[in-house]
């Protein structure tokens, strides 16, 4: 039997762009075949759109939601920030990943309790569940991000504090294994600058640029789920899995989507929250990481937790998108290769289920 045969898998914050590339990675099979698909959120709209794409309807009638606790993909409505939606749809779950956040820096520093609510308490909301009602659920994955290291705005804190949760909760529920996955920028999703650049560049610019300086790690939305299986594979309780990913200037980013075209470049400066290179492993964490091929695990500073690799080698430094700097041309190939560039045929949502 593989990882995912005959399982109910959850997936909170299932409609956004991670969620559905997720959803169709695990419709193909690829490490099992689950019983069951439950995306989970609170915007009916967007779930209504994901359901009619699934089921292959070229008009969005009212029908299509009548069988939907029949079929392999099943849509609920809640708010991961509601403890009861949260008992109701973990209730019959194996696995549980966790994608619902609040991830905009900007509405994150103006809004920092609304940040709380969704990434701290969600988190708490899954393990008091699993905690109080002795759920049988087998593993948690918290979806986390680069801005949670050595964090200094509002939206990294509240990360932060969801990692700790989960870790902490390894000791209080041993029998469910929690764990993480951190990464840096998902490709063209919704709130990366990349479709910022698209809508800027045709309108004429400017292109608006920070500073000169500023370099943010790169991950295809595919690499993201392949971070979610690998930790899924081989994470211990507690560990934090981090894909090896290239960086690039931002405005190597902007330089290559605008090629030849006569587009200026407008510098706007830091803006509040923002840090000028992005890090995936801090200094402190650097001793207690280890190579897992393609991944870093960072393993948990709990003692109760803790075990050994006899033979490995930790990090000797902080893993900082400023040390891993891909050349222009490089930055072009990466987004040449994942169709990013205008007049490229373009990922929508719409196509993830197809």
């Amino acid at each position: 039997m593989t990882l995912f045969d005959n399982k109910v898998i959850v997936i909170t914050g299932g409609t956004g762009s991670l969620g559905k590339v997720l959803t169709h990675r695990l419709l193909q099979k690829e490490l099992g075949s689950p019983r069951k698909i439950i995306i989970f959120s609170r915007d009916e709209a967007k779930q209504h759109a994901m359901r009619v794409e699934y089921q292959h309807k070229s008009t969005a009638t009212d029908e299509v939601i009548y069988d939907n606790f029949a079929r392999l993909i099943e849509f609920r409505i809640g708010d991961i920030r509601e403890y009861h939606s949260v008992c109701s749809v973990l209730r019959d779950a194996d696995i549980v990943i966790n994608a619902a956040a609040l991830k905009q820096v900007p509405s994150c520093e103006y809004f920092p309790y609304e940040a709380v609510l969704t990434n701290v308490l969600g988190a708490e909301n899954i393990i008091r569940a699993i905690r109080e009602h002795k759920l049988s659920i087998e593993t948690v994955v918290g979806v986390s991000t680069d801005k949670a290291c050595k964090p200094v705005n509002a939206m990294g804190i509240s990360k932060a504090l969801q990692e700790r949760l989960f870790i902490a909760a390894n000791v209080t529920i041993p029998q469910t294994r929690f764990i993480c996955v951190r990464y840096g920028n998902v490709l063209a999703s919704r709130g990366s600058v990349i479709p910022l650049f698209h809508e800027q560049i045709k309108h004429g610019g400017p292109v608006t640029i920070t500073i000169k300086e500023m370099t943010r790690f790169l991950l295809p939305l595919e690499s993201a789920v392949d971070t979610i299986f690998a930790a899924l594979e081989g994470a211990q309780p507690g560990e934090i899995y981090i894909p090896k990913i290239p960086a690039a200037r931002i405005v190597d980013v902007a330089k290559a989507m605008m090629r030849d075209r006569n587009i200026s470049i407008k510098y706007t400066g830091i803006r509040p929250g923002e840090k000028v290179h992005e890090i995936l492993v801090s200094e402190e964490e650097a001793w207690r990481t280890y190579d897992r091929g393609n991944y870093y695990a960072i393993k948990p500073m709990l003692p109760e937790l803790i075990k050994t690799d006899p033979g490995l080698q930790a990090l000797s430094k902080e893993y900082s998108s400023g040390d891993f700097v891909m050349t222009s041309a490089e930055t072009l190939a990466l987004l040449t290769k994942h169709r990013l560039l205008i007049g490229q045929e373009d990922k929508t949502d719409g196509e993830f289920l197809r």
